[in-house]
């Protein structure tokens, strides 16, 4: 067994659970997915490990591993320790950013970052993360870009159901932030993400539903896939 193999069974897992292609709260099959990852349960079980540390699937002794739950209360409250962690990071990246590395940040995000028509969901929401993560750089804690990551993996199906419909307004909003942290002024820029990222549980409990009702469409992975329509504007 290498390291390497490992991490490749542990990527391959991982997107399956993100992506909620094994079904939230649905036991694991170790047999099955060693068999369709052409591997042994060993290092199988080393990459699910993996996967319960960072909190995306769970033990329960004597039962085996389970998908994490798609439930509004845990949604909710990963949302509120990301509006927690990006608004501690914008600040710290109002104050601690040079001039070239948000000189580079704005040039991501509108020579790529701002386009949505003809893009799917899940390319616009890597490149909404993308921002987020370029922010948490320029804040200069790899801790901080460390656990934003893993918040993002936990929430991206969500984010996924809500991009269809938002992906205008992240764009407007993705623009003052930049601005605000163009302009260094820490206060703006932690009210604007605040604003961003917030939601009310009666948001949370809407995408939930959503999202439940779309893990049972047929061939509803496609559904991310597909392009968005509208027009860009010049940004």
């Amino acid at each position: 067994m290498t390291e390497g193999r490992v991490e490749a069974l542990y990527a391959s897992l991982k997107d399956m659970v993100v992506g909620f292609r094994i079904r939230p709260g649905e036991r694991l099959n170790e047999v099955a997915l060693a068999r369709a990852l052409d591997t042994s349960r060993t290092p199988l079980r080393e990459a699910l490990n993996r996967l319960i540390s960072e909190q995306l699937i769970e033990f329960q002794p004597g039962r085996g591993f389970f998908c994490r739950d798609l439930t509004p209360a845990s949604v909710f409250e990963l949302y509120e320790l990301r509006a927690i962690l990006e608004v501690a990071i914008v600040r710290l990246a109002t104050e601690r950013a040079d001039a070239a590395g948000i000189a580079a940040l704005h040039h991501t995000l509108y020579t790529d970052g701002l386009a949505f028509a003809g893009r799917s969901v899940r390319e616009l929401t890597a490149q909404d993360e993308t921002f987020h993560i370029g922010i948490a750089r320029l804040a200069g804690s790899a801790e901080l870009v460390r656990q934003l990551a893993m918040v993002n993996d936990r929430i991206r199906y969500i984010r996924w159901i809500d991009m269809a419909e938002r992906a205008a307004h992240t764009r407007g909003e993705h623009r003052q932030i930049m601005s605000a942290l163009e302009a260094r002024d820490a206060d703006a820029a932690a009210a604007l993400m605040r604003t961003h990222i917030e939601r009310r549980m009666d948001q949370v409990v809407s995408s939930v539903r959503r999202g439940y009702a779309q893990l049972y469409v047929p061939g509803e992975d496609a559904l991310f896939d597909q392009p968005m329509g509208g027009e860009d504007d010049a940004g």
